[in-house]
């Protein structure tokens, strides 16, 4: 018996579209509604074209070795993303004291190293606090942690299952 009730290509298949819809749709709240997304949103967005990406490349492959390595990958990938969303629902819930406007991530790396960057991108600022639109309740970095969370339980039944065949 499956522990999946789906086929895993098909599992990897909905992972990919489900990533290129959220895709999709912060880029229609970029550019129709017009939030501007923070360092944090936009680490998100990388994160999230790699899961995006990785599912449909796993998609296509049929070895129990090739589906357990893209299943690993996708499993950290989501976590790292998770993480991130996580760390600017935190900020969003506890914003700091002193509200600062930060750069934008591509001013950031044309103005400092990437050493210098990288820290600065988690590190976040004033606008990653900010909630500019909500859905039941929920900001876009919650509902991504979410989304994060179920790939990574996703990938990880999946790794599971390919590990026990």
């Amino acid at each position: 018996m499956h522990c999946l009730l789906v086929h895993p290509r098909r599992l990897l298949a909905f992972i990919s579209l489900f990533c290129l819809s959220l895709l999709a749709f912060g880029l229609y709240l970029q550019h129709v509604v017009g939030l501007e997304p923070c360092p944090m949103c936009i680490v998100q967005r990388y994160a999230m074209v790699l899961v995006a990406l990785l599912a449909g490349f796993a998609a296509t492959r049929t070895s129990r070795g090739a589906l357990l390595s893209t299943s690993l990958g996708l499993l950290l990938i989501a976590a790292l993303g998770g993480f991130v969303a996580a760390r600017q629902s935190w900020l969003q819930w506890y914003p700091p004291e002193l509200q600062a406007c930060g750069r934008d991530l591509y001013g950031m790396i044309e103005n400092f190293p990437l050493q210098r960057v990288i820290p600065m991108v988690f590190k976040g600022s004033g606008d990653c606090s900010v909630v500019d639109w909500t859905f039941l309740g929920a900001s876009i970095a919650n509902w991504s942690f979410v989304c994060f969370c179920g790939v990574a339980l996703s990938a990880a039944l999946l790794a599971l299952t390919q590990a026990r065949r």
